[in-house]
């Protein structure tokens, strides 16, 4: 699992495609989940902070510059994230297990659900609801019908208005405040950029402050709850995000299906992309398999960052109909099941 103060590996490895080969049985250097590891530091506190908002108000930029590691897919495109991802801040006061949701959106496909009943059940058990807004944009319903879900929900919850460094009259910023505060009594109210960093420092410490006292729940150097091969599998779909048009990615999934460290040191990964059509894999692969090099070749170079060493990744695309709907494909990419 990757560890804080890394350092780029500037070093490139080819990257191929071809069809899908059956999954590989040699599973060395399997990755592991962190185990909780209780500190006995005196006076400390402890507890889950949930991130909550619409698509692209900005919280899995926030988790990325809180960990300060990217652990969470990034793009300008809605419902970028599909589970609970979990970044983890420790420092000599205390430890904040973040929990980044997918953006509430109206649930359509099994995959949808799932993804909504994620941020209910982080609503229902974090010690605190940090509620991101984006600060740029105008209020809409989709703003009110989050803003209900947190009353609803009763938990202590902070309001952070995002984006300030789009606002050039930070004033803009009062008559929102204003809104807010005749709705809902928040516990905090603070505008920042998780892109800039801007009171970020704040945030950390305010949030502690309302942590009950306990001892850290993770190692002191963790970073996330999520497994190297999810991670892998996060940055390969993070590049079809970027790289796609505006619909594809929302039909495509990432699985890592094969991990093996060569003898020379270079971690050999294979990676399988999920779409529901014929005519969609041809557009990942491109014309002559040009796109998915680019996609493959960004991957890496985030990998090869991530990872420490030098990495080799194949990329195959497979075509599964109705994977959004398929309950056994949403528990094998480990989306949580809607209890309902």
């Amino acid at each position: 699992m990757p560890k804080r103060e890394k350092t780029p590996l500037p070093t490139t490895i080819t990257e191929t495609h071809a069809p899908v080969p059956e999954q590989s049985q040699n599973s060395q250097a399997e990755d592991s989940q962190f185990e909780l590891q209780p500190s006995n530091v005196a006076g400390t506190r402890s507890g889950f902070a949930g991130i909550l908002g619409r698509p692209n108000a900005g919280k899995s930029t926030l988790l990325n510059r809180l960990v300060g590691e990217k652990i969470a897919a990034v793009s300008n495109k809605p419902q970028t994230t599909r589970t609970r991802i979990q970044g983890i801040v420790t420092n000599p006061e205390g430890q904040i297990i973040f929990v980044d949701t997918p953006g509430i959106h109206k649930p359509g496909y099994k995959l949808n659900k799932r993804m909504m009943q994620a941020v209910q059940d982080t609503l229902a058990t974090v010690d605190v609801v940090l509620l991101l807004r984006d600060a740029s944009a105008p209020t809409g319903n989709g703003d009110r019908y989050v803003l209900n879900l947190v009353k609803e929900a009763a938990r202590p919850t902070f309001l952070l208005l995002n984006k300030t460094d789009k606002l050039e009259d930070k004033s803009a910023l009062l008559p929102l405040l204003e809104w807010y505060k005749a709705e809902y009594d928040f516990l905090e109210y603070i505008p920042l950029s998780a892109l800039k960093g801007d009171n970020l420092n704040l945030l950390t410490r305010k949030i502690l402050e309302h942590l009950p006292e306990g001892p850290y729940l993770f190692e002191e150097d963790a970073l996330t709850d999520q497994t190297e091969r999810t991670l892998v599998a996060e940055l390969v779909r993070e590049q079809l995000l970027n790289q796609l048009s505006e619909e594809l990615p929302f039909a495509t999934a990432v699985l890592t299906e094969r991990w093996e460290t060569q003898p020379n040191g270079v971690l050999k990964l294979s990676c399988v992309i999920y779409v529901e059509r014929e005519s969609q894999r041809a557009i990942v692969l491109g014309r002559g398999g040009d796109r998915i090099k680019q996609i493959a070749t960004q991957a890496r170079k985030n990998i090869e960052k991530m990872m420490e060493t030098r990495v080799f990744l194949e990329l195959f695309v497979k075509v599964q109909q109705h994977w959004r709907n398929d309950e056994k494909m949403l528990d094998l990419m480990g989306i949580e099941t809607n209890q309902d």
